[in-house]
């Protein structure tokens, strides 16, 4: 009898509830987990098996798959898609006290002085819009487009309004990214690659990094897996010498099995995300290299795209993503950096918006006009522009640079329930408020949603004792974007 008491001293709560399998820590995990799924809280049972499950929308959804070409800097929305004739007039002069009272820049002083383009403007298409020499490719795809010239952010630094683009929340506080917040709602299509996929492509990564694609706090499996150029996309995925397919897939098995075994024994669900990695880390090893290989691709797709076969470039990414897309992955996400256009004596806005344009202009358009000749771009979202623009002021006279803006900015759509061929909102003379159907960084969130079949307000996680939503608590769907 001693002894036994002795025995039961040394059982702590923690050791109780880890090997008690089938007493109150097994049936309390048990019952959250079928109110979860009971819930509909954006699950079911089969997700505990298959993290990327085919899972039903909210409603019916027009697109299935994203690609998100993220401009990283902040393109000139002035150089590119705002023409504003009272800003040209005004060249030079102080900007009103009015427009910047209560406001703050990142570098500009208040009295900095307006600027006007130096670009030239031309209207295209049966539509009519206006679009700069620097987007000569766009411009003949335009009737395709919808360009949005009223966008509004919160933060005027890189890396958080990199995040409140991404994960609708400029901290870094763990907050999934949209693609995973599409992946955990409706899971892929994709059976041998991964839901979520980044292609990255510029001198050097985005600011923000890679909590811009991670999971925060969903499981891991719906986290954007980024891509390397050439034949190995993701390091340590093939084999090491000597190990070959069969001693591979029965290494796997192993695994599998001992995962499987733990998770019965600790209900860990993240076990499951460990199970599901590993097993598509074996699909992938075949499914990866076929996919980089473009050597089945025409001479005209490429020309087309404007890339080298074996060269990294955004080109062969937009290449790439038309693969994935057809591949069943539900959101592909392209970054291009080196759009921040400040200014200095040696570069300015004229060679460094060159250069950026000349390296995404021609893909981009080749990618929607690929896209659509293959019948995917119905069914494909398509999304062009970074965390923010560019203010009407300039920076000192002799480097012509312009300094963050959030309150308007522009980026453009095409495909998936998009109506193309309009431009939707309207800037101040000068372009620097929004004076006609503001579109809010949460706005353009929640309409992405709901052309994939989700609701933003029903689309949530409970986490800390509270339910989540890339939204936040804000966002409407843009009407006027919808076909």
């Amino acid at each position: 009898m001693l002894d036994s008491l002795a025995h039961l001293r040394h059982v702590t709560r923690r050791h109780f509830f880890s090997d008690c399998r089938v007493g109150l820590g097994a049936l309390g995990l048990a019952s959250l987990l079928d109110q979860q799924v009971l819930a509909g809280d954006a699950g079911n049972a089969d997700r505990r098996i298959n993290p990327l499950a085919i899972r039903p929308t909210h409603y019916p959804a027009k697109a299935t798959n994203v690609i998100y070409m993220f401009m990283a800097g902040g393109p000139s929305q002035l150089e590119l898609f705002n023409y504003r004739p009272k800003l040209q007039e005004l060249d030079g002069q102080v900007i009103p006290e009015s427009f910047v009272a209560g406001k703050r820049f990142a570098f500009l002083k208040r009295d900095a002085k307006l600027l006007g383009t130096r670009r030239t403007f031309a209207r295209y298409g049966e539509c009519g819009t206006e679009i700069s020499d620097c987007l000569p490719h766009l411009a003949r795809i335009i009737d395709d487009v919808a360009v949005i010239k009223s966008m509004k952010t919160d933060v005027f630094n890189h890396g958080p309004a990199k995040l409140l683009t991404n994960t609708g929340s400029p901290q870094f506080s763990g907050r999934p990214s949209m693609g995973a917040w599409l992946t955990y709602g409706i899971g892929s299509e994709a059976s041998d690659l991964p839901g979520f996929v980044v292609l990255q492509s510029g001198p050097r990564g985005p600011r923000g990094g890679a909590p811009l694609w991670g999971s925060g706090f969903l499981p891991t499996a719906y986290q954007g897996v980024p891509f390397l150029s050439g034949p190995e996309p993701i390091l340590n995925l093939t084999n090491p010498p000597g190990i070959d397919a069969a001693n591979q897939a029965e290494f796997v098995d192993a695994v599998t099995d001992l995962n499987r075994m733990r998770r019965a024994a600790v209900g860990d669900p993240e076990i499951d995300t460990r199970i599901s990695a590993y097993e598509m880390a074996y699909r992938m090893q075949s499914s990866a290299p076929e996919l980089m290989d473009l050597s089945g691709e025409t001479k005209q797709t490429l020309d087309a795209y404007g890339v080298d076969p074996v060269k990294p470039s955004f080109g062969r990414n937009c290449l790439l993503a038309r693969r994935l897309i057809e591949r069943g992955v539900r959101f592909v996400q392209l970054y291009h950096t080196d759009w921040d256009m400040h200014g200095n004596p040696d570069t300015h806005l004229g060679e460094p918006l060159d250069a950026r344009c000349a390296e995404t202009d021609q893909p981009a358009a080749a990618l929607v006009t690929d896209l659509k000749a293959r019948g995917l771009l119905d069914n494909t979202i398509v999304v062009w522009g970074g965390e923010f623009g560019r203010t009407p002021q300039g920076e000192p006279r002799d480097v012509l640079g312009r300094d963050h803006h959030i309150d308007a900015y522009a980026l453009w759509m095409a495909g998936g329930g998009i109506k193309g061929g309009q431009c939707i909102g309207a800037t101040d003379d000068i372009g620097y408020e929004i004076v006609e159907d503001q579109v809010h960084v949460h706005d353009l969130q929640a309409t992405i949603l709901h052309l994939m079949g989700l609701d933003h307000k029903q689309l949530t996680y409970r986490f800390q004792g509270r339910d989540f939503r890339l939204t936040d608590v804000h966002g409407n769907v843009v009407q006027k974007l919808l076909a």
